[in-house]
């Protein structure tokens, strides 16, 4: 019996090898679908787009809790070397934890920029996170929200078909703390251009989040930021993605033009 929930598979659509490829990240929790429709979108622009699929996700949520950060950071690898098989210029392109990581990695490879959406600069503050492992010992999951599910969402059909752990695991919380902070860590060190994007109307990692990001990316010259509206956390599936495909592919086409020129 398959293990991978059905239609969150990771994907490899190839393209134009003179062109760039994307390496994709999916979120906490979340599964390559969410990255699905920006990676055929890009596609259909030439780029070879790889959507690959975190450790511990997209499975059940007991793999989640066996992975720590370092994982999600050997999958980021593991993805960006089976696309230096077919060039060498590669974009990180994520969302929220997959923003995180794009920040991150783009640190420790060559890579020729960052599109990061949704991305958190810091968790919340909340004194439980001191004492996240012993929490998770006696609880181990933990509602994502107080709210219905899908109450963020302006697209409710396109929510209806998206596919995530339906609550958190909360040792993976820790790991997330982790992570971030190895990202606020880096960010005076990435030095390839990045294009942030975050809705307006983003409940859950909260606007003000890209604006600490661009602060602290302080070594990079070609940065920029995109607010949208009419979207909820997850930019890539909600009503507003058009807007975030075709500004992440005018972003790569002139980090091109000037890579060449």
């Amino acid at each position: 019996m398959p293990q991978l929930i059905a239609t969150a598979e990771p994907f490899f659509l190839p393209g134009d090898r003179t062109k760039p490829a994307c390496l994709l990240l999916h979120g906490f929790t979340g599964t390559p679908k969410e990255m699905r429709w920006m990676g055929d979108y890009l596609n259909e622009k030439g780029y070879t787009c790889l959507g690959i699929r975190l450790a511990g996700h997209a499975t059940h949520p007991e793999d989640m809790i066996r992975s720590n950060w370092t994982d999600w950071t050997a999958s980021v690898e593991d993805g960006y070397a089976l696309l230096r098989g077919s060039t060498d210029r590669i974009f990180l392109i994520g969302l929220s934890m997959g923003g995180v990581l794009s920040l991150l990695m783009s640190t420790r490879l060559t890579v020729q920029g960052v599109v990061a959406m949704s991305t958190p600069y810091k968790l919340p503050d909340d004194p439980r996170l001191r004492h996240i492992d012993w929490i998770a010992r006696f609880a181990p999951y933990m509602p994502k929200s107080s709210e219905e599910p899908g109450t963020g969402w302006f697209d409710k059909e396109a929510f209806r078909e998206h596919v995530s752990y339906p609550q958190n695991p909360v040792r993976s919380i820790g790991q997330l703390n982790q992570l971030v902070g190895e990202m606020r860590v880096a960010l005076p060190k990435v030095n390839v251009p990045v294009l942030l994007i975050h809705s307006k109307d983003d409940a859950y990692v909260l606007p003000e989040n890209m604006e600490r990001l661009f602060a602290g990316l302080k070594n990079v010259s070609d940065k920029t930021k995109l607010y949208v509206t009419g979207s909820g956390h997850v930019v890539t599936r909600d009503a507003a993605r058009r807007q975030v495909f075709e500004s992440a592919l005018e972003f790569i086409q002139r980090v091109e033009r000037r890579l060449e020129s």
